[in-house]
């Protein structure tokens, strides 16, 4: 089989072909309709497929779209593990939970956010308490998301976040970045001020499918930091934490932690869904791992997020000026090209092998 024929060109191809896998593979399927349409009018939805007993001890669960946009990569390796049988191979005992597309706006939009505007992986926060801070967006707000998108504001905005990482430092620059914020609602990074549509589906998935399970492993399917193909395994917690050295035992040891002195491609981020999880799966085990596939340079990257925040709270997505910046955002999350799909296949088999060989374990 061809890995790359897994991938799709846009969100509906992709839900269609997960749809007829998971069907192929025998699953249980679950559709979870999004308020919301795509960009031609067409339904969005969250996908569920459960394979195996319902009253499984342990269960694999793989999401796709956490940052809508990601969700290329993270579908088509979902529908490559169905499409090769994977499930065949599960040890008796174990269950594999497939959520694709959590973030189906974000996915068929070509936004990284969800329709609220809200980076989901900002948004498991308890928003009753303080939310976190971030000065260093506070200091950049103004540069980071202009009211304009001109050439000369580009250049202009550009020479100062780069004055402003001479002064402190990239890292200080893509931690005020992309570290989450809760004060500019038509920013980038935007944690929210309620929990999104997206976080509340995963929320009753999580409790409907996953409430008997005692061992849990989870993979978040990303894109966008580090070299081209590479899947850096990001587990978002400290180092000398029970769940980072279970992982380590399961994965090896490139594992990365965002708090490890800058070991990981990721910023120390605030309100992501891994770190949540085992607070919604307080009865079990929880081992979460991130795998983070490298497209384009950061600042490509960062720069396609800004003109996407500007387009869609001062701009026309469907223009033509509009089309471009989202072909940006396309190619800065999405390798679309033969080498980079096979690399995201071979890493992602590898690692829900691994994990099926420690939640057996």
């Amino acid at each position: 089989m061809n890995s790359a024929d897994s991938f799709s060109r846009d969100y509906p191809a992709a839900r269609a072909k997960f749809l007829e896998a998971a069907r192929a593979a025998g699953a249980v399927l679950e559709t979870i309709v999004h308020p919301e349409r795509g960009p031609e009018g067409g339904e969005l939805a969250t996908d569920v497929a459960w394979i195996g007993p319902r009253d499984a001890e342990a269960v694999l669960v793989m999401i796709s779209a956490t940052h809508g946009v990601e969700g290329f990569c993270g579908s088509g390796a979902q529908v490559d593990w169905l499409r090769r049988e994977e499930h065949a191979w599960v040890p008796d005992g174990i269950a594999v939970l497939i959520i694709h597309a959590i973030n189906p706006y974000g996915f068929a939009w070509l936004r990284r956010v969800t329709h609220e505007n809200v980076d989901l992986n900002r948004n498991w926060v308890d928003f009753n308490s303080p939310l976190p801070a971030n000065p260093g967006y506070e200091t950049l707000a103004d540069l980071i998301c202009p009211r304009t998108w001109t050439q000369e504001a580009q250049v202009t905005t550009g020479e100062a976040l780069s004055a402003y990482t001479s002064q402190h430092g990239f890292m200080a620059l893509q931690q005020a970045l992309s570290g989450g914020q809760y004060t500019h609602p038509a920013g980038i990074f935007f944690g929210g001020d309620q929990p999104t549509w997206s976080r509340r589906v995963q929320t009753a998935i999580f409790e409907r499918y996953l409430g008997g399970a005692g061992r849990i492993a989870i993979i978040d399917y990303h894109t966008g930091l580090g070299p081209w193909g590479h899947g850096e395994q990001i587990v978002v917690s400290r180092s000398h934490s029970e769940q980072f050295r279970r992982a380590a035992s399961w994965y090896g040891g490139a594992l990365t932690s965002p708090f490890a002195g800058g070991d990981s491609a990721s910023a120390e981020i605030a309100g992501d869904g891994l770190s949540f999880a085992p607070s919604l799966l307080s009865h079990a085990e929880v081992t979460g791992m991130a795998l983070e596939f490298g497209t384009k340079p950061t600042m490509v990257v960062l720069n396609a997020l800004r003109a996407d925040a500007w387009l869609h709270a001062y701009g026309d997505p469907l223009s033509p000026e509009g089309q471009a910046i989202k072909a940006e955002v396309r190619d800065a999350f999405y390798g679309d090209a033969d080498d980079w799909k096979g690399m995201i296949v071979g890493q992602s088999l590898l690692a829900t092998r691994q994990a099926l060989k420690g939640l057996k374990a």
